[in-house]
């Protein structure tokens, strides 16, 4: 298992990065969210976890735009969201790694880091193309490479790499080690350890559970698209079974 420095607390007063309540989906006639509630802290780490077909991906989309909730609310930096297409909210400051990684095809791996490059809402950039490429050494090595050509592992840092040249205050990752060799997914934690140190708030949906308890300093876990569990990980070591029956961990 990997470890972690454990990220310092907000203050009480600090107003949540994400603030979605009551959230519930639907793909035609069928129920998918079932009054989601979620919010993100400033700087803080959130795992997102329920077996397959329980309503997360639905969740990061309905936070992102791409589903419309039929009921709740969705508040991003304290704006309302519901009339934003999904690149207006993305541009409140939000790097988004898709399930697939949706590399474009016929464009080298510095045209997606370049392409993607902007300052934060403070019109500052942190994350340039220097410290993403020092983050990602695999990546300084295959710059003209067309993306959609590397290897699995490397797509997935080059979404990454992208992801962070928006210079963003949240990262949200889908399935951020799915099908990766096992050095590859050591790699990928490693780096995503580097983001939450650099204070990047994050909400990842993984099916490593051992990295996920130990990166993260809360968890919410879906069953059928209801929250059943919201907590960190000492609350999750005291409810016992909860990982076994939901999660599938005996």
């Amino acid at each position: 298992m990997n470890t972690f420095n454990a990220s310092l607390s907000p203050p009480p007063t600090a107003q949540p990065l994400i603030d979605a309540r009551d959230l519930h989906a639907f793909y035609g006639q069928s129920h998918v969210l079932h009054g989601v509630d979620l919010h993100l802290m400033p700087g803080e780490t959130l795992s997102l976890m329920g077996r397959n077909g329980m309503g997360k991906t639905t969740t990061l989309k309905a936070l992102l735009g791409f589903v419309t909730p039929r009921q709740g609310s969705i508040r991003i930096l304290g704006q309302p969201t519901r009339k934003c297409r999904p690149w207006q909210v993305v541009r409140r400051g939000i790097g988004y790694v898709p399930e697939g990684r949706g590399i474009f095809p016929g464009i080298n791996v510095h045209e997606h880091l370049i392409m993607a490059a902007r300052p934060n809402t403070e019109g500052l950039s942190p994350w340039n193309l220097e410290r993403v490429l020092d983050t990602f050494p695999r990546l300084a090595q295959r710059l003209q490479h067309d993306g959609a050509l590397l290897s699995g592992g490397e797509q997935q840092m080059l979404a990454i790499g992208r992801a962070l040249m928006t210079n963003p205050r949240i990262m949200i990752l889908d399935e951020a080690t799915e099908g990766l060799a096992p050095l590859i997914r050591d790699e990928i934690w490693r780096i995503l350890g580097e983001v939450k140190r650099s204070g990047i708030a994050s909400i990842i949906v993984d099916k490593n559970i051992d990295n996920l308890l130990t990166i993260a300093d809360r968890h919410l876990v879906l069953v059928k698209g209801k929250v059943v569990f919201d907590g960190d990980g000492l609350e999750i070591s005291q409810n016992a079974g909860l990982l076994d029956t939901h999660l599938g961990m005996g």
